[in-house]
């Protein structure tokens, strides 16, 4: 299975993959007609489809299906379907920043720090405990920027524009009062169980040591090649600190890392030298999502 998919996609593979990820979406919501719950769906499956974009943006994928269809994988045992509107606007503006930031066009990247910066906001908005990505934004303006202080500026320009634009509206609507959840950093709490989390733990070892191989291996790597996959890495751990600090119980978070883990994974599995490795290591991934999503609806222990 490994050598199929480590054929080089077309341009007909995404389609194809969102097409797979549009059934995944109908079939999990085609029993709730909930308003609420299908504008989340739509929004999720346009953050979701935006993710197939970003492989070839972040160009770490070396254009095989591999980590396509694990980010297919991932996708299906982690969606709930009935997926909270915050996280579903989280993955499509998480996308969008993406697609922005990696744009080889440098003069369209930094006039989108404006962009960026009201996404960021309205991000907030939905979901306040996302904030680590205004960080993670912050520090590739720092480690790509000429004019540091210019593109910061703009950055916090835009999302004063959200943040005016919010309030005024809030203000007219008579809604005069503080909700606490907008300030999300106090009543950290530890999550003592992890039951579920237990099923991929095969998957955060393979992870751990496709980091601790590239490390290994860094010098060999061609600075571009270096570059992106610290850029991938800052923004895994952006969404590693959101994980920790909020996600208790809600495990539909780990969608964030989604992305980035199948381009990991998918590298990790490429430059593996034996062959039966690398299809054992598939199959563990795989098999460990879908008792994953099985134990969310199996009690196994």
């Amino acid at each position: 299975m490994f050598r199929l998919l480590s054929k080089e996609s077309n341009i007909f593979s995404v389609p194809v993959y969102i097409g797979i990820l549009l059934l995944i979406v109908i079939s999990f919501n085609i029993l709730d007609f909930n308003t609420l719950e299908i504008i989340s769906a739509v929004i999720t499956f346009g953050g979701v489809a935006l993710g197939y974009f970003c492989f070839n943006a972040v160009a770490l994928n070396y254009q095989t299906h591999l980590p396509l269809f694990l980010y297919t994988v991932f996708i299906f045992a982690l969606y709930p379907g009935d997926l909270d509107i915050g996280i579903a606007v989280s993955l499509f503006t998480n996308s969008i920043i993406l697609l922005l930031l990696t744009n080889d066009n440098i003069s369209i990247r930094n006039f989108s720090y404006i962009l960026v910066g009201s996404i960021l906001a309205l991000n907030f908005i939905f979901l306040p405990t996302t904030w680590p990505m205004s960080i993670f934004v912050i520090f590739h303006i720092i480690a790509t920027s000429d004019r540091i202080g210019l593109h910061i500026f703009r950055l916090f320009f835009g999302m004063l524009l959200v943040a005016l634009s919010y309030f005024g509206i809030a203000y007219f609507l008579g809604m005069n009062s503080w909700n606490q959840v907008y300030f999300p950093f106090t009543g950290f709490k530890i999550q003592p169980h992890f039951d579920h989390l237990l099923w991929l733990s095969p998957v955060a070892i393979l992870l751990i040591h496709a980091v601790m191989d590239h490390f290994r291996n860094f010098n060999k790597k061609s600075p571009n090649s270096r570059f992106k996959y610290t850029f991938l890495l800052v923004f895994s751990l952006a969404q590693l600190i959101t994980l920790f600090l909020y996600m208790g119980k809600t495990f539909e978070y780990l969608l964030l890392l989604a992305l980035p883990s199948s381009i990991i994974l998918s590298r990790m599995l490429r430059f593996t030298k034996k062959y039966w490795i690398q299809e054992v290591s598939l199959w563990v991934i795989i098999i460990s999502l879908l008792i994953f999503k099985l134990s969310t609806y199996f009690n196994f222990f």
